[in-house]
């Protein structure tokens, strides 16, 4: 391919269109979080209540983005897009004007619908349109949305709730989500044939089971009884009723085939790994800022923020580093970087400033900003081009599924240290939080062992 290859503006401007979309889930997903204090009080309702806000409209999202390559095969694409914009819309207006709880939750269940639509939707048009020299720059671009959004989430969200309250974090997505809309209509193009194919809802209640009840199960996961127990098993029993379903029908949901291809199944290890180690990040930090050290909501959001922008510059840098160098540079030196932060933490995790986190974690989210987004970019080149709609799926339904498990994993951790009542809040949370830090390094290494074993010495640019 010639690098001198010019990326059409309107495809330009479709992944814009679709990458603020995206780009508003991630950012109302994360920054929401700042807000469950003030909605407690407003709604009168419990801790374990508000979490249904998160919970809920993960579980919305996991389910929908598995249907994304059925959805791809059967519908225009511009056709994907106006009902995802217009359920978001519709859901942000829901919720911007709520007068009660279970309002609250209708339109961020209607959000999840949009979202579960648009995150894969992105991806797609990238992979269709984007001349193969400039892929990975362009895949580094829709990564960053996604990925870098949960660090800037919290700064947005304090800043938000504590100046203008909390409806205005849907209302200023407003405005974001129509200008997406124009851009869309607009610049979306067809460019793929329909194929239509017969819907399996067995296939469909197999994925609600599974989701159901293992993001019930993580989520409820420091409170270990029959119920969470129950509802792992019964994810379980839906997860195995969905690969055997699949491998049995002529047109699954997702053809999960794709996974014996072993060097993308190990970038699809690898690149969940990855996402539980961000989201365990985006819960430890602000939660040790804040219990800890002693500091407000506002400042925790600011102290991650610069690690935000850093990764938001390296993800598109990184994809072009790819274009030009191959994969093996950019991933396995990011994903180092990554874990030389780990272990730092880990060790300082008693004693660790505002200012050392802020640094630290600059450090890590320059690995991330690396690397992350180059995984899922060079684990779709080793599919062909009707199988890459399916590896779109698995992908970004394993990094939905990764935020519930990610966040559980180190707040139960966390949870069980701070139950032991001989000890100080700061004291328990911080012994806590270095506990976490030591699961967090023993997946941060095993993902660059898994990535030093699938990307040959070798790779060069395609």
């Amino acid at each position: 391919m010639n690098k001198s290859e010019k990326i059409p503006l309107n495809v330009l401007l479709a992944v814009i269109a679709t990458g603020l979309m995206s780009f508003c889930g991630v950012i109302v997903e994360t920054s929401m979080n700042i807000s469950f204090p003030t909605l407690m009080r407003e709604f009168n309702v419990t801790t374990s209540t508000v979490q249904w806000m998160t919970t809920i409209y993960l579980l919305i999202v996991a389910i929908v983005v598995p249907l994304s390559s059925y959805l791809k095969k059967n519908f225009k694409t511009k056709t994907l897009f106006i009902f995802a914009n217009l359920f978001f819309i519709f859901g942000v207006l829901v919720d911007a004007i709520a007068p009660a709880f279970p309002i609250l939750l209708l339109g961020r269940i209607i959000q999840g619908l949009g979202t579960g639509i648009a995150l894969p939707l992105m991806f797609n048009i990238i992979l269709e349109n984007v001349p193969e020299s400039k892929i990975g720059l362009m895949m580094g671009i829709g990564t960053l949305i996604t990925a870098v959004a949960p660090a800037i989430g919290p700064t947005f969200g304090g800043l938000v709730v504590s100046s203008l309250g909390w409806r205005y974090i849907f209302v200023i997505l407003l405005p974001i989500l129509i200008v997406s809309f124009l851009l869309g209509i607009k610049n979306i193009q067809q460019k793929s044939q329909i194929q239509k194919s017969k819907f399996d809802s067995l296939s469909l209640f197999s994925l609600i089971l599974t989701f159901g009840g293992l993001i019930f199960g993580f989520s409820n996961m420091s409170q270990l009884n029959l119920v969470v127990l129950a509802a792992f098993l019964v994810g379980i029993i839906g997860l195995i009723s969905f690969i055997l379903r699949s491998t049995k029908i002529a047109s699954p949901i997702v053809n999960l085939k794709v996974l014996k291809n072993h060097t993308f199944s190990s970038h699809v290890a690898s690149f969940f790994i990855f996402q539980i180690l961000s989201l365990g990040f985006a819960f430890i930090l602000p939660n040790y800022i804040q219990l800890v050290n002693n500091n407000s909501a506002t400042v925790a959001g600011l102290a991650v923020f610069p690690a935000g922008v850093i990764g938001a510059i390296l993800a598109p840098l990184g994809g072009k580093v790819l274009d030009e160098m191959g994969a093996r540079l950019p991933i396995l030196f990011g994903v180092t970087c990554a874990d030389i932060s780990l272990i730092i933490f880990t060790i300082l995790s008693l004693h660790l400033t505002n200012t050392m986190i802020v640094w630290i974690y600059i450090l890590y989210m320059f690995g991330m900003g690396l690397s992350f987004g180059n995984i899922m970019t060079n684990g779709l080149k080793y599919l062909s081009g009707p199988d890459q709609a399916d590896g779109n799926a698995i992908f970004n339904t394993l990094q939905q599924f990764a935020g519930a498990t990610g966040t559980s994993i180190v707040s139960a951790i966390i949870a069980q240290s701070q139950s032991n009542t001989h000890l100080s809040l700061e004291v328990s949370t911080a012994i806590g939080t270095q506990h976490a830090f030591i699961v967090l390094v023993i997946l941060g290494l095993l993902n660059l062992f898994i990535l030093f074993k699938a990307i040959p010495s070798n790779t060069q640019k395609s």
